[in-house]
């Protein structure tokens, strides 16, 4: 029997074909590839077994360099910074784990978080290293996040999502919006903006639908649930810009705040709050809710 394949996914791993060069190593393609990372960090990767080929066997200082050549190698971030806010885990069975996310901690590793996002601590907290995220929901949000721990029923899984057999429900807190009728549903296509990793509305074929609900009315602000209809990127923070009532603390919506400080004591009044759907292995209906909240 063949031994099964190297998963970068699911060893949390990036991956690199090598570009066309005259490099004798592959530490030598590397070093020039990527010149933020010095000789001296890829060497302690390599002996770390933290470059591997494209069967996941480690590849040592010496490797000969091939254009094409697949490699996977481990992200490091130098003095990665500390996120004191806890995950909760609310399910674990045989397929699925279920966790409550906080605020500010990134679901994977991103930009200048490596080891302080939920998969990784996941992984360590679980000894599970199978655990992949279904899902994504912003660093800024808080909530349930779904991840998959079985790499053989997870394509089964993953499907729920682009054929929308799962309900997703947020709540969030924004000013309020009287002079609307609620439940509403906002359409509108959204395109990256500036910087990249802002989303705005654009004219052109919808792709992005909500519907959203009022559950609880205050005097100038409104708690609101969100049913996202599809899952586009920053969509439920745009569509509320869109209509006149940013939800709270929104450090990018309707405009950025630049801060390299996350304010603990202000984040971001948006909770995934439920996730319900019918499971493609047995067909029964599985819930999941936060035990998390947001106040006025």
């Amino acid at each position: 029997m063949s031994a099964p394949k190297f998963d970068p996914a699911a060893h949390q791993a990036s991956t690199l074909c090598l570009p066309p060069g005259n490099w004798a190593t592959v530490l030598d393609c590397l070093c020039e590839h990527f010149q933020a990372i010095d000789r001296a960090q890829w060497l302690s990767r390599m002996a770390r077994d933290r470059v591997l080929d494209a069967e996941g066997v480690p590849i040592g200082p010496g490797h000969a360099y091939k254009q094409g050549l697949r490699i996977h190698y481990f992200r490091e971030v130098p003095n990665e910074r500390p996120i004191a806010a806890q995950e909760q885990v609310l399910h674990v069975d045989e397929h699925l784990v279920v966790a409550d996310k906080p605020h500010f901690l990134p679901v994977t590793p991103t930009g200048e978080y490596v080891e302080h996002t939920l998969l990784r601590r996941l992984i360590r907290r679980l000894d599970n290293p199978h655990l992949v995220p279904l899902h994504r929901i912003d660093r800024h949000t808080a909530g349930l996040v779904l991840f998959s721990a079985n790499p053989q029923t997870r394509s089964a899984y993953q499907q729920l999502f682009p054929t929308r057999q799962i309900e997703k429900r947020y709540e969030a807190i924004a000013p309020a919006l009287p002079q609307l009728q609620f439940p509403l549903v906002h359409q509108s296509r959204l395109e990256h903006g500036e910087p990249f990793f802002r989303m705005r509305e654009a004219p052109g074929q919808r792709n992005s639908e909500t519907r959203i609900e009022v559950a609880e009315k205050g005097e100038h602000l409104w708690r609101y649930v969100l049913n996202p209809v599809t899952g586009k990127t920053h969509q439920l923070r745009v569509h509320m810009t869109a209509l006149g009532a940013s939800i709270c603390n929104d450090p990018f919506y309707p405009q950025l705040i630049d801060t390299e400080v996350d304010d603990y004591a202000r984040p971001l009044k948006l909770l995934a709050r439920s996730l319900q759907f019918q499971d493609p292995l047995d067909g029964r209906v599985r819930s999941f809710e936060t035990r998390l909240s947001l106040a006025f």
